[in-house]
């Protein structure tokens, strides 16, 4: 196994991930020649390397090394579940994960492709099993669950560590239920989902109350449809 996905590292060694200030996403500097990058985050790039087709890459910024060495902890923990991916390995400063084929509920959204409750379900058994592992299930949403052949799978588990409930988890689920089946298969404009993104991200949390939020954003959503 190990030999196989070791055939990434001299692509690995020709790119660099760039860490940014106030949360914004990595930049990646280099040649991609003989990579893919299929996923972006604060912390990290994810890269797909087709020799080996069965892993991905996730390369971390030099200010997130840290995280990278907790994340593996993580995912040792969690090993065994079919909630989340597999990990195989690690280098200097990358995991090596299982490649997980599908699409996420963000991009469900925008494609409108249907998200079937099985996926909900999925995600609340995969919370489940993180707590029996003395761990905290948060920062779950709509770009960290697959939809994967029908079932939910679960990416990123880097802050179970982090005390809190962020509420995330539980406002999708309540949107799902009140407002999803009025857009099911529907195909939402990317600056609606970021418009809505934003807002979000800047809410007093205290304050904070899910159906006035969802109030605003279902005017925002169908006034843009008349």
């Amino acid at each position: 196994m190990i030999s196989d996905w070791k055939q990434a590292e001299e692509a690995l060694r020709d790119i660099e991930v760039v860490g940014h200030k106030n949360n914004m996403p990595v930049s990646v500097i280099g040649s991609l020649e003989n990579l893919r990058c299929i996923g972006i985050g604060t912390d990290a790039a994810v890269f797909y390397y087709p020799d080996t087709p069965d892993y991905a890459y996730k390369v971390y910024s030099a200010q997130a090394l840290e995280k990278k060495e907790v994340e593996e902890k993580i995912y040792k923990r969690l090993e065994g579940s079919p909630y989340f991916p597999q990990c195989y390995g690690s280098g200097p400063n990358y995991l090596v994960l299982s490649f997980e084929q599908g699409i996420t509920l963000y991009d469900c959204l925008v494609q409108g492709v249907r998200v079937p409750e099985q996926v909900i379900q999925d995600v609340e058994e995969a919370r489940e099993f993180v707590r029996t592992k003395g761990l905290n299930p948060r920062d779950i949403h709509l770009k960290n669950v697959l939809l994967q052949e029908g079932r939910g799978k679960v990416l990123d588990v880097s802050e179970y560590i982090k005390e809190g409930n962020d509420s995330r988890w539980e406002h999708l689920v309540w949107t799902y239920k009140h407002v999803y089946p009025l857009i099911r298969e529907v195909q939402v404009p990317l600056w609606i989902l970021e418009t809505i993104k934003n807002w979000y991200n800047r809410i007093n949390r205290v304050n904070f109350g899910i159906e006035d939020f969802t109030k605003r954003v279902t005017r925002l959503f169908f006034g843009e449809r008349k």
